[in-house]
């Protein structure tokens, strides 16, 4: 009786990049509801249109370029240069809806960690 044993790295084979500013960025997006009619709501714009894009250039390296169709949107909605007005309860929406789209890119954007690391 033969025991076949298959060799298995203790390291990685992929990296999850965007789960830290994934997660970050749905706390900003959280957090970001409560200042809707302030001038902090700006200063949370420049952090949530950052955060989108560092994360479009992590979907860009792992080859999941559909990831862009969702977080260009929200660098473009939440840029502070030509900031877009929308009613509070539109702005609820697109933060929840913004809020899902980062943590889910967040944890599926997987970037391959190469064996020569």
């Amino acid at each position: 009786m033969s025991t076949k044993r298959t060799e298995q790295s203790r390291y990685p084979t992929f990296a999850r990049t965007a789960l830290a500013p994934g997660l970050l960025g749905a706390v900003v997006l959280l957090a970001a509801v409560a200042v809707i009619d302030s001038g902090w709501f700006t200063l949370l714009r420049y952090a949530i249109a950052i955060l989108a894009l560092i994360i479009c250039v992590f979907a860009y390296q792992a080859k999941q370029w559909w990831w862009i169709i969702g977080l260009v949107p929200i660098a473009i909605v939440w840029n502070p240069v030509l900031p877009l007005d929308f009613a509070p309860p539109v702005w609820y929406a697109l933060h929840l809806a913004a809020a899902i789209v980062f943590v889910a890119a967040g944890l599926l954007i997987k970037i391959p960690v190469s064996k020569d690391q």
